[in-house]
């Protein structure tokens, strides 16, 4: 049966999950996008629905990821309702409901030289995106949200990692789980500061390592400050004294691939 009504109960609640409060209640979230929809599938997060607009969903480079659906969670919908329901344009006529997966410490795990990211107080979900997305790119161990502002699976969180938070391993704790699990696990630390001493580049990354970044407004807390195993910093040479959080996380997580020779 093909969904017309924009009044449909199935419709209005997909447009409710855009609300955190919903979302933890539910326990449910938006995927948008059939190469993210098959990364969900693919990182074995349960897709309880899936409703597809068919004139778009035939342009769709990934044409067999409603193979494993069951028919019937399959749903029809009609331009419109895509229209209604859909964050972006581009997005195959591919919406999904699905529910979050647990994100803890103890579930992540570790290579034998690990590279982790750790996000304090993260407060805008492009940025948090962005950084997965990066994260993903440079097939780091994984990201570390303490003490977050927003919700991994804020619509804007989904979308900007371009399915990097189905791929990349992701816990959620405070500071101070955090660190003692970095030196749980003999993982040197090393906080993003405006006023540190040390450039990123003379950093030895080759090691066991986490980078750790602050929010663009605050930087990091003296929690981090005190507890890192140093305090780095990215030269700045021209007027404006700080890059974007997501943009500086790329450049301290790729020169450390570099200096590990990976890529």
């Amino acid at each position: 049966m093909l969904i017309t009504s924009l009044q449909n109960p199935s419709v209005k609640n997909i447009v409710k999950l855009a609300k955190s409060r919903e979302r933890k209640e539910q326990q449910l979230f938006v995927i948008e996008g059939a190469r993210e929809l098959s990364l969900a599938l693919q990182s074995d997060y349960i897709v309880e629905s899936v409703y597809v607009c068919w004139e778009m969903f035939e342009k769709t480079k990934y044409p067999g990821v409603l193979d494993s659906m069951e028919e019937k969670n399959v749903l029809d919908i009609s331009p419109e309702v895509f229209g209604k329901i859909a964050y972006r344009e581009n997005s195959d006529g591919v919406v999904a409901i699905a529910k979050p997966k647990l994100h803890k410490l103890e579930y992540i795990k570790l290579s034998a030289n690990p590279f982790v990211i750790v996000l304090e107080a993260v407060e805008k979900p492009g940025n948090l995106g962005a950084i997965l997305r990066t994260a993903d790119a440079a097939a780091v161990d994984a990201v570390v949200v303490c003490d977050p502002q927003t919700d991994l699976y804020n619509p804007n969180v989904v979308r900007s990692s371009v399915g990097g938070i189905f791929t990349v391993q992701t816990a959620v704790c405070s500071s101070a789980d955090a660190a003692a699990w970095l030196k749980a696990n003999n993982i040197s630390s090393y906080a993003a500061e405006l006023q540190a001493a040390e450039f990123y580049q003379d950093i030895d990354f080759r090691m066991p390592s986490a980078i750790v970044m602050g929010t663009e407004a605050e930087g990091l807390t003296g929690f981090w400050l005190k507890n890192a195993t140093k305090r780095i910093k990215i030269p700045m040479r021209g007027k404006i004294d700080s890059l974007n959080v997501s943009v500086s996380t790329a450049v301290l997580t790729f020169e450390a691939m570099r200096q590990r020779g990976e890529g």
